[in-house]
């Protein structure tokens, strides 16, 4: 099993940046890819980020790419989320995932991952 502990949300302005983390313990060596999801209130949880743990090649959605960044810690077992110039609509709950099956790409759905965190709310204020 592989547990994934999320931090780093909060209330912040418009304009402001903000890292979220995803903390990893149990058999989080076998695991394959790291990605971020979020959740806005009444809609479906969609990708946001990843990135493959072994080599760091990234993916994004195309609706993010340029103000997010995904970078990983091996060392210290941890995947980041930076997240620039936020905007109300990035107002919902952050969720890490991870997947423990090999794979030579950076999957964007729900299916691709088989562990999830409890996720962390990010709430942008205009």
């Amino acid at each position: 099993q592989v547990q994934l502990v999320e931090s780093g949300g909060g209330l912040v302005q418009s304009g402001d940046s903000l890292t979220l983390s995803c903390a990893a313990s149990g058999r989080s060596f076998s695991m394959f890819v790291m990605a971020w999801f979020r959740q806005a209130p009444g809609q479906e949880r969609e990708f946001v980020a990843g990135i493959k743990l072994s080599g760091g090649s990234t993916y994004y959605a195309g609706s993010v790419k340029g103000r997010f960044t995904i970078s990983r810690s091996s060392a210290e077992n941890t995947v980041y989320l930076q997240i620039n110039s936020l905007k109300p609509e990035d107002t919902a709950i952050y969720y890490c995932a991870s997947s423990s099956r090999p794979s030579a790409y950076v999957g964007n759905r729900i299916r691709d991952y088989n562990f999830w965190g409890q996720g962390t709310q990010v709430t942008v204020s205009s």
